[in-house]
């Protein structure tokens, strides 16, 4: 299944297509609503990733996880080609609010 990535508000960026599993993957960049300069509220299946984290992600080449258990235990996970692609679509399009829309949807 293919899931596309859309750019709120923004017409004229094309969408980015993404394997299924992006859904969850999002996650991983998305800064939480209401915090940094994030929007205090975001819609249904929509995310802030700031510029600047993905700027960071894409040039480190790794993501770091936190344990919901401890979150003094932090796991870095190189990011995948789809994922690489992603954060490149979001820098050469200015892009940090995003919305991930079904296939067909």
């Amino acid at each position: 299944m293919i899931v596309h990535v859309v750019a709120v508000d923004r017409t004229d960026v094309p969408e980015c297509p993404m394997p299924g599993r992006f859904r969850h993957d999002v996650t991983y960049f998305a800064t939480p609503a209401g915090t940094l300069d994030a929007p205090k509220t975001l819609g249904a299946h929509e995310y802030w990733i700031r510029a600047e984290d993905a700027a960071r992600v894409l040039d480190d080449g790794v993501i770091t996880i936190v344990s919901p258990l401890d979150s003094a235990s932090r796991t870095e996970l190189e990011i995948t080609e789809d994922q690489e692609r992603f954060l490149e679509w979001l820098i050469r399009h200015a892009v940090q609010h995003v919305r991930i829309r079904e296939a067909g949807g």
